[in-house]
């Protein structure tokens, strides 16, 4: 290599020195005889002659990368002016002038001052002038060369990374391209063989193969396994000179790597698998894992276990463990050690994604024999339903046996079984059973109305292991037996008007059953026999579980009967049939055309015949007055006779409470009992409101005026010696004052106040028609001169 590059830097400098030295003297030859150009000059009439120019270059190549011990020479620098005597001075500018070429100012010789890197900079411009030492003037136009740097090959192919990575399947067929790699060569690619690139592979033979021209790398070897062996590395190598001797050369590494593909099936290690599990286990517990091997990986190594057959394919279940690719043997149903000890299931195992390219190499699946143990363990009884279901009549006598439960062991022992009521499901303890054969009977009456179901639970206890039992929900239906009579719906409040006219509907009466026959509600409805054929009303069977209530006259009066009570019978159709008799009250009451109710009130009725309103009124305000007084005198009375139980001045504890209100007129029957002080007799015998009517038959009878028994001073003075020895009346007395006359009087006031504001004179004269007691106020204001008096 470095003979080569000496004989070549040797052959340029014999070619620069022959260029620069032998023609130099042709192309003075050339230009000396040029022709002459004649003209008038600046200087007058002289005849001045003017040459082409004498410059002795064009162009220089010098070779790069020269170590030599002396400068490079790169040429010479001449012109015709130049006589040799000195009188000439070359100068040079441009790239590089002075640093890297420097000239000789006499000679024009130019020489290169350090080594130059043509990959650095591969031409350099430059200028060149001849001056006149003496008059310091151009004796020729400045001229621009070219100087050239020759290449040598002092670069070595590089690759564009230093590693490269690359993948491909496994099994793929012999030139299969795997990757590409590139080599680039910093030397000048026009000039000679320096930058030609030729690859190799210096490893990963007989695997893989480069191309020379192209450095695609491929496979060169069939079916390879990534089983076998999955990564490879592979070493190229990039030659320059056409990949002749003595060219340089780089290096690179490719990793490459086989990727999977689904060409393996799964496999079992073993043919046959054994597991065991207790009879007791619940549906889901896992017995244990198989495992079938697959070399791939990844979604082909994915597998899929099934139970393709087998005695236990019902019993058990296998599912796939996605993490791991394992099969999980689980429990399907109940095992029983009694009915069988011994299960045998065959398993298999299959790729979910198999590749159609191999399917040729076989089945990709495979199967094993698993079995199956069970282990027998001290079981609880077990009843024959999961649950009971027992009907009852609910007139059962006590004791009367209604159902049985069973249960037995199923264990091979067999043991003996006693039965027993979950009290906190029977707290009233109406059921019980015989504890040797289940056998379930009554302890009190039923009564479905009260509760139709009974839900309670049994538990059956082996007698020899008290601790294994189990239970049993038994569901009690109560039967309905027809033992209640129908009733009245609701309360009616029925009325009818005064005038009614015979065979008018008034009520609709319907009635309930609290039993519930099986073909359903049949009701009957008739009056009782004492009132089978009925003056006044009549019952009329609607055939749908309802009854109308007929008129039979017309026109009913209150004065005369203010109501009626309606006994009617209520049959049902059960067995055995049950009625009862329900009392309708019908009340007269008055009512407009259209037979709108307005009033059932009979109290206007009682009220004695010949007593005008204006004399109630002064009646009641002479009453009210004479009461308050007598109130207030006992009261008076009592506190002087009586020691008060605190003595304290400021006892504030007797209160006098004023409410201003005198109380309402004759209308007010809320607030005062008139009838109470003008027949104080009438208020013990009977506590009836008087704004409630009786629902009792009654005729209105015509009595002596009330106030012909009036002792209103006796019963007050009565009522004051109760309270003053009830031992239950508070010890302080309150005084009541009303000062409220109250509002509705049809009499108005009865002040002379408010006369003096009317212009004439208020007739009084009605006052001598109230009779014998108001004659002195008759006599008052009646009289002609009573205004005057």
């Amino acid at each position: 290599m470095r003979t080569y590059s000496f004989l070549t830097v040797l052959f340029w400098s014999c070619m620069f020195h022959a260029v620069h030295t032998m023609p130099s003297q042709k192309r003075t030859n050339k230009h000396s005889l040029s022709e002459r150009i004649t003209g008038l000059s600046e200087y007058g009439g002289k005849t001045l002659h003017r040459t082409k120019r004498g410059w002795m270059w064009n162009q220089f190549f010098l070779l790069e990368e020269y170590t030599g011990p002396d400068t490079q020479y790169v040429g010479k620098l001449h012109t015709d002016q130049d006589k040799g005597d000195g009188n000439l001075k070359y100068i040079l500018t441009g790239d590089g002038a002075g640093s890297l070429f420097i000239i000789d100012e006499n000679t024009g010789d130019i020489h290169a001052a350090k080594k130059l890197d043509r990959e650095e900079k591969s031409l350099y411009v430059l200028r060149a002038k001849a001056i006149d030492r003496k008059t310091g003037r151009q004796v020729e136009p400045e001229s621009e060369f070219i100087i050239k740097i020759h290449d040598i090959n002092d670069n070595e192919p590089k690759f564009t990374k230093d590693m490269y990575t690359a993948s491909i399947p496994e099994m793929s067929g012999v030139g299969t391209s795997v990757i590409q790699v590139t080599a680039t060569d910093a030397d000048d690619a026009n000039y000679g063989n320096s930058a030609k690139v030729v690859y190799s592979i210096l490893q990963g033979q007989p695997y893989f193969s480069v191309d020379p021209e192209t450095g695609i790398i491929k496979t060169a070897l069939p079916d390879m396994s990534r089983e076998n062996r999955e990564q490879y590395q592979v070493v190229i190598q990039a030659k320059d000179m056409g990949g002749q001797m003595g060219g340089l050369s780089g290096t690179t590494t490719v990793n490459i790597t086989l990727t999977d593909v689904n060409d393996n099936p799964p496999r079992f290690p073993q043919s046959t698998y054994q597991f065991s599990s207790h009879e007791s286990a619940p549906p889901g517990t896992p017995l244990g894992r198989i495992k079938a091997n697959d070399p791939d990986v990844g979604e082909n190594a994915e597998i899929e276990y099934s139970i393709s057959n087998g005695d236990g394919s019902d019993m058990f279940d296998i599912i796939t463990d996605k993490d791991t690719q394992e099969g999980i043997i689980t429990v399907k149903k109940h095992l029983d050690f009694e009915n069988k000890m011994l299960y045998t299931l065959r398993v298999e195992a299959t790729n979910t994604h198999p590749d159609p390219r191999f399917l040729q190499l076989g089945p990709f699946k495979d199967t094993a024999l698993v079995k199956i143990s069970v282990e027998d363990i001290d079981e609880p009884p077990v009843f024959s339903r999961p649950w009971y279901l027992i009907e009852v009549d609910e007139d059962a006598k006590e004791g009367s046996i209604i159902g049985q439960v069973v249960a037995q062991d199923p264990d091979i022992t067999k043991n003996a079984i006693k039965y027993s009521v979950d009290r906190h499901t029977d707290l009233d303890r109406i059921f019980n059973i015989y504890s040797g054969n289940g056998s379930l009977f009554i302890s009190k009456p039923l009564d479905r109305e009260e509760t139709p179901w009974h839900n309670i639970t049994v538990i059956a206890t082996e007698i020899n292991n008290p601790k294994q039992s189990s239970q049993i929900p038994v569901f009690i239906r109560i039967l309905d037996i027809n033992d209640h009579a129908p009733e009245f719906a609701k309360y009616y409040e029925t009325f009818v008007c005064e005038n009614a006219k015979a065979g008018q509907l008034i009520q609709t009466v319907s009635a309930v059953d609290k039993d519930e026959p099986p073909r359903g509600h049949k009701f009957f409805f008739e009056l009782v026999p004492e009132f089978a054929v009925h003056p006044n009303f009549s019952i009329v069977d609607n055939k749908d579980n309802t009854a109308g209530i007929m008129t039979r006259r017309n026109g009913y009066s209150r004065s005369k009967m203010s109501t009626y009570l309606l006994p009617i019978i209520i049959f049902d159709n059960d067995y055995p049939i049950q009625s009862s008799t329900g009392t309708l009250t019908i009340r007269v009451c008055a009512c407009d055309s259209r037979g709108n109710m307005q009033s059932c009130n009979a109290e206007a009725l009682l009220l004695p015949a010949g007593l005008s309103t204006g004399a109630l009124v002064a009646i009641l305000l002479c009453i009210i007055i004479l009461l308050v007084l007598v109130v207030l005198f006992t009261a008076l009375k009592r506190q002087r006779k009586k020691e008060p139980l605190i003595i304290s001045k400021d006892d504030v504890r007797d209160n006098i409470v004023t409410y201003n209100d005198e109380g309402g007129g004759e209308e007010d029957t809320q607030a005062f009992d008139i009838g109470t002080l003008r027949n104080p007799e009438a208020r013990e015998e009977s506590k009836m409101r008087r704004d409630v009517i009786p629902e009792t038959i009654f005729q209105i009878r015509r009595t002596a005026p009330l106030w012909e028994n009036i002792d209103v001073q006796d019963f007050i003075h009565r009522r004051l010696k109760e309270n003053d020895l009830d031992p239950a009346a508070p010890p302080y007395d309150s005084l009541a004052t009303y000062a409220y006359e109250g509002n509705d009087s049809i009499a108005n006031s009865l002040s002379s106040l408010e006369s003096l504001t009317t212009e004439g004179n208020q007739d009084y004269d009605y006052l001598s028609d109230w009779g014998p007691r108001f004659k002195k106020l008759a006599d008052m204001y009646g009289g002609e001169d009573s205004d005057r008096d």
